[in-house]
Parts: C-alpha cells; sequence; structure tokens
C-alpha cells in the first residue's frame, strides 16, 4: 500500500501582513512629531497646509490612483485572459517581446513628443489606449494577443512619465512650493502601490464561476476607469503646452541633459532601476515554485506591494526626519542593497520564507528609490525636459528587457524544444 503525502500551498503567515501595517501606520502617524520641519510643511497635517495646494494634491493622487488601478488589472488579469482565449506561453513571451519593442520604438518619441504637446493631452491618451483595448477585446471574438500588448506597453510608457510631469508644471505654474514636491513625490509611490492592491482585489472580485462573464466584466470594468480618468482629467485641468519649436527643444535637450554628466548619471540609474524591476516580475513567480515547490502567489504580492509601501513611507523620514540625508547617499545604498538581494537570489538556492523576505526588502528599497530619483529630477532636470528625459532612460532598459525575452524564447524554441 503506498503511502500519500499531501502538500499544502505555502502562503505568507498574517504575522507578516499585521507587522507591515502597523510598521507603515507608526511611519505615517510618528512623522509629523520628529519632523525638522513645522507642521505647515507636512503633507500629513493637512489642516495647517494650503487649501489649494491640498486641493490640487488630492485631485492630482486620485487621477494617479486610477491610472494606477487600469495597469494594475492588466498586469493581474493578463495572464488569466490569455490562458481563456487559448494562447500558449510560447506566444505570451512572443507577445511581450512585441509589446517591449513597441515601448522601445514609439515610447520614445512620445517621451519628446509630451514635452512639446502638453502631458494633459498624453494622459488623456494613455485612458484612451486602454478604453481602445477595453472595447476591442469586447467586441472582437479573437483579439490579437500583440495589438493589445503594444498598445498597453506604451501607455505603461506614457504612465511612467506623463503623469509626474504634467503634475510638476502644473505645480510650478500655480506657484506652490518647490519643496512641497517633495511630499507629493512619496505620495504617488504610496497610492500606487495601494491601488495595484486595490487591483488585485478588484480582479479577484471580477473572476467567478462563470469565466464569460469575468471576461465580460473585466472589459467593462477597464472602460469605466478609463472614461472616469478621462472625466477628471479634462474637467478643470490645465494644459501646459511650451511655446518653443522643435528646434529649440532640441538644441535644449543636447545642452541640458546630454551635457550635463549629473542627469546622464541619473538617466542610468533610472534606466537600472526599470530594468532590474522589469526582469522581477517576469522571474519573481517561476523563481518561487522552483523545483515544483507550491504556495499562493495571491497572498505574496500584496506582502510585495505592502513592502513597497513601507520603503515610501521611509522617505519623509530621511529627508525632513531628525536626521536628513542627502538623495544622492540614499539612492547610493537603496541601489546597493538591492544589487546585493538579487545577487543572493540569483546565485544560492532559498527557501521560500528567506525568498520572500529578500523579494520584499528588494520592493522596499524601490518604494523608498521612486521618490528619491523624482527629486533629484526636480533638482538637475528643467521641467521642460523631464518627460524627455524620463522616456530616455526607458530606452535602454527596453531594449535589455527585449534581449532577455529573446533570450527566453530562443531557449525554450532551440534548446529546450521537448518542453514546447
Amino acid at each position: 500500500m503506498g503511502v500519500v503525502v499531501e502538500s499544502e500551498a505555502w502562503e505568507p503567515s498574517s504575522s507578516a501582513f499585521v507587522f507591515i501595517f502597523i510598521s507603515c501606520f507608526l511611519s505615517l502617524f510618528l512623522y509629523p512629531h520628529f519632523s525638522r520641519n513645522d507642521s505647515s510643511s507636512s503633507s500629513l497635517d493637512h489642516g495647517s497646509s494650503s487649501p489649494s495646494l491640498a486641493r490640487f494634491r488630492s485631485k492630482f493622487l486620485f487621477i494617479y490612483s486610477l491610472a494606477s488601478v487600469m495597469e494594475g488589472l492588466w498586469s493581474v488579469f493578463g495572464e488569466f485572459e490569455l490562458a481563456y482565449y487559448g494562447v500558449s506561453r510560447e506566444e505570451m513571451i512572443l507577445s511581450l517581446c512585441a509589446g517591449c519593442a513597441g515601448a522601445l520604438i514609439l515610447g520614445s518619441f512620445i517621451g519628446l513628443l509630451s514635452d512639446l504637446i502638453g502631458h494633459k493631452r498624453l494622459c488623456v491618451f494613455f485612458c484612451v489606449l486602454h478604453l481602445f483595448v477595453g472595447v476591442w477585446k469586447r467586441i472582437t471574438i479573437h483579439p490579437s494577443v500583440w495589438v493589445a500588448s503594444i498598445c498597453l506597453s506604451i501607455a505603461t510608457s506614457v504612465y511612467s512619465f506623463s503623469f509626474e510631469t504634467w503634475m510638476v508644471l502644473d505645480h510650478e505654474k500655480r506657484g506652490f512650493r518647490e519643496d512641497t514636491l517633495n511630499d507629493t513625490f512619496w505620495l504617488m509611490t504610496f497610492f500606487e502601490s495601494v491601488s495595484l492592491i486595490g487591483s488585485q482585489v478588484l480582479a479577484n472580485y471580477i473572476i467567478g464561476g462563470d469565466l464569460d462573464k469575468s471576461i465580460v466584466s473585466f472589459s467593462t470594468a477597464i472602460k469605466v476607469l478609463a472614461v472616469v480618468a478621462m472625466f477628471v482629467i479634462c474637467k478643470g485641468c490645465e494644459e501646459n503646452s511650451q511655446d518653443m519649436s522643435f528646434r529649440e527643444y532640441r538644441m535644449c535637450f543636447r545642452t541640458y541633459i546630454f551635457g550635463d554628466k549629473r542627469i546622464l548619471l541619473l538617466v542610468c540609474a533610472q534606466s537600472c532601476l526599470h530594468f532590474s524591476t522589469a526582469v522581477f516580475w517576469i522571474l519573481w513567480a517561476p523563481t518561487l515554485v522552483a523545483d515544483g515547490r507550491e504556495l499562493n502567489l495571491g497572498l505574496v504580492l500584496p506582502c510585495l506591494l505592502g513592502a513597497r509601501i513601507l520603503g515610501s513611507t521611509i522617505y519623509p523620514w530621511l529627508v525632513s526626519g531628525p536626521s536628513s540625508f542627502r538623495a544622492e547617499d540614499c539612492v547610493q545604498y537603496a541601489f546597493i542593497v538591492m544589487g546585493l538581494v538579487l545577487f543572493i537570489i540569483a546565485y544560492d538556492y532559498q527557501e521560500i520564507e528567506f525568498l520572500v523576505s529578500l523579494f520584499c526588502l528588494f520592493h522596499a528599497c524601490d518604494g523608498l528609490l521612486a521618490p528619491f530619483l523624482a527629486r533629484l529630477r526636480t533638482m538637475y532636470v528643467p521641467n521642460q525636459l523631464r518627460g524627455g528625459m524620463i522616456s530616455l532612460s526607458l530606452v535602454p532598459a527596453n531594449a535589455a528587457v527585449l534581449f532577455v525575452l529573446l533570450q527566453v524564447s530562443f531557449m525554450k524554441a532551440i534548446v529546450f524544444p521537448c518542453y514546447n
């Protein structure tokens, strides 16, 4: 008589979520009491802050949260939808290659164009892309995976630079103090991570017993979010297009961006962060389930995003806490920690608990780096060239990600054909 060994899927303990929640709460609650600045400069004390600044920040964060939910829904629901349509893993990899190539070719020019025509139009274009994919998938029986991947990859590129640049330009035009941007930067990372968790909750709610109804409900949710975001963007939000020709913009870009070594170093830093996070999201699940290990990925993802939220709440402590630090030093230390984490993951086998802990540390550093890099962009990059500079940093990152995806596709098709 054989022995049957029952195995349960591993999932993070409830104490991990409680720890992250309490840590975030204490960080937010205690920061105003230990801040070196007066209470009028704290973003957590809304009663003493400027009412116009509070309204401006709240409206932008609401728009940015809607955009983050749309981005998160496609990332969470995308693989389920592709499996529903019978798309193989090889076709998924090729669709990712097509999307990455589209972002590499078109995303770079869109970033430069956005500085000339205005970032509000690009934010509306972001919503139009999501609305188009949602409507197109609803009216097409067998939608093309490549077209959807290219449109969504371009939308992701627009998301990475247009919303931030639009906010910074509008912030400058309204005459708010530049130091108040520091609070907005970390709040963007905070609300983005919270919205990504919310998108997972919404996706789990949409997925029910009837797969056909789930696909329809998903497309409907995307369309509703896109329409609401477009309405809020267009209502009461001013455009900030520039009064310079393309030739003048090109000369300024060559002088200030390519002529400043500090900005070029910042471009390299942003590119490295984008590449490492992109590759991480491609490989994190296969790494955890290696050697046939079973675990609940749906509970690991909120744990990682919670760590990113915690990392974003550490930012104000380092900037205006009891002991302030230089942004350049914090970025350097965060990159060192992230590099060590990836080195340990890549070259040494670890148990699931330790791997998830390393993943959480990686995301905490990511949540800390995002506002620091935005602050450095404000310090060194002219606001009129901000969108083009961010899109420039995406070029080598997208090229490297495309190379990795092509290598994976080649390995599966040529080296290991028996697994296809």
